[in-house]
């Protein structure tokens, strides 16, 4: 290859990350005024509703979000990957995803109804009533995941935006209404909050039908051939999302078991605000993706150069996050005291986790190979036995510290990984500024 089809490729690449990070700044933005919603509602339910409330809430919602992760088995990862490589497959892929979010989102609902009625010991003082009008929301919230993947896959940064943000303000409305308006309780805010779902995706649907029209012609079928290599696919993305989201979200409720819905309230704001703070890396993360995919490139470069930016931004972000921690109990109230300690524990893995959900796209964009689930697996196994062995004896904090030995685990496995297959060193990934590129 020649100097000058080298400096051409180079320029291509800075011209790649620039448009990435503008969208990325964007994407950022919005997701700012998605943490601002979260944290007045979370403020609001805490006031009126208590340490109690909050713990109730975020059991409900943790087990939704749970069974909607699990329940997707991978098809918003599938659709970039084979969208991203050839748009003809758009029409076939979204209907293969949309029927399939809505017969396994109603067979989930229902079996998640049942078991709140057979075994309510399991999510401790929350009424399966409340579990019954949550879960309703299940398969809209599947075809809502789902649709805006594959809007972010076409380039409809701003659409994907502007849904997500409106979804989530949600949020925010329904607690203003129901608890400083209308004065009324849990039950009427979890109804809303089911609306808001079913009325989301009917508008993600909506804006897939109008997308379709600038895109290749086909016809809107289901395309079983194609459905059988996108479950492939991401049934080995879905190892990995299973374990991630038992790992980030089933200690809340190893928390309410064992040390009851107040401490689980606690320790749901700070692992709410751990969360928010892997919202920047998640948003580069689903740019970058369809971007790598499309690149194919072996030798990870544009993953290098935007890790590179991300460990820098992430550093910044959880060393702000350390005098906000502060805060909190004067935010949430007395009650919530511990949730600055349980914060500070989980930041160091935070960090980390953050580099990991980056770096992992060179992978996912290549085909996802099997060492990447299996490092999830093993880590799932080490996060389960450090949570009942510590959360008895140390509630939230031992969830706490629980975590981010986990979430420590999951980066360094990954980014070993990367080292061995791509031949970068440690420098060229995480340092900005080092010389190759």
């Amino acid at each position: 290859m020649n100097a000058g089809s080298t400096e051409r490729i180079h320029r291509l690449h800075r011209l790649n990350l620039r448009n990435l990070w503008i969208q990325a700044s964007w994407t950022f933005a919005t997701r700012v005024l998605m943490i601002f919603n979260s944290v007045v509602a979370g403020i609001i339910v805490a006031r009126w509703l208590g340490a109690d409330g909050v713990g109730q809430l975020a059991v409900i919602n943790v087990a939704v979000a749970t069974i909607v992760q699990l329940g997707s088995f991978g098809l918003p990862s599938s659709n970039t990957y084979f969208i991203a490589q050839d748009q003809a497959r758009f029409r076939s892929a979204a209907i293969n995803s949309l029927i399939f979010a809505l017969t396994a989102g109603s067979i989930l609902a229902l079996g998640l109804s049942a078991l709140a009625y057979l075994r309510a010991d399991w999510f401790g003082f929350v009424s399966p009533e409340l579990i019954r009008i949550a879960a309703a929301s299940i398969p809209f919230q599947l075809i809502a995941l789902i649709g805006l993947n594959i809007l972010l896959t076409l380039g409809k940064v701003k659409e994907f935006n502007l849904l997500d943000l409106a979804g989530q303000s949600f949020v925010l409305i329904n607690a203003v209404l129901v608890l400083l308006v209308f004065h009324r309780g849990l039950q009427m805010l979890v109804t809303l909050n089911t609306a808001a779902s079913i009325l989301v995706s009917l508008v993600v649907v909506s804006l897939l039908a109008i997308s379709a029209k600038t895109l290749a012609r086909s016809e809107w079928r289901a395309d079983m051939t194609l459905l059988r290599r996108m479950i492939g696919y991401g049934l080995k993305f879905q190892i990995s999302i299973l374990a991630s989201v038992i790992i980030l979200r089933a200690d809340l409720l190893v928390v309410n078991h064992f040390r009851g819905a107040a401490a689980a309230g606690v320790y749901s704001v700070a692992s709410q605000f751990g969360l928010l703070l892997m919202l920047l890396p998640g948003v580069i993360a689903t740019l970058l993706f369809p971007r790598v995919t499309a690149e194919q490139d072996a030798r990870g470069e544009t993953t290098c150069l935007v890790t590179r930016y991300t460990t820098l931004i992430m550093f910044l972000c959880c060393l702000a996050a350390v005098p906000f921690s502060l805060l909190l109990p004067l935010l949430y109230g007395a009650a919530f005291s511990d949730a600055t300690t349980l914060l500070l524990i989980l930041l160091p893995g935070v960090y980390l986790m953050g580099l990991e959900s980056v770096l992992v796209q060179h992978f996912n964009a290549l085909g996802l190979p099997r060492s990447i689930p299996m490092y999830w697996v093993a880590t799932l196994a080490l996060n389960l036995i450090l949570v009942f062995a510590l959360v008895p004896r140390f509630g939230a904090q031992g969830a706490a510290i629980a975590s981010t030995i986990s979430y420590a685990a999951i980066f360094g496995l990954v980014a070993l990984h990367f080292h061995t297959s791509t031949g970068r060193s440690f420098t060229e990934v995480f340092v900005l500024g080092s010389l190759r590129g």
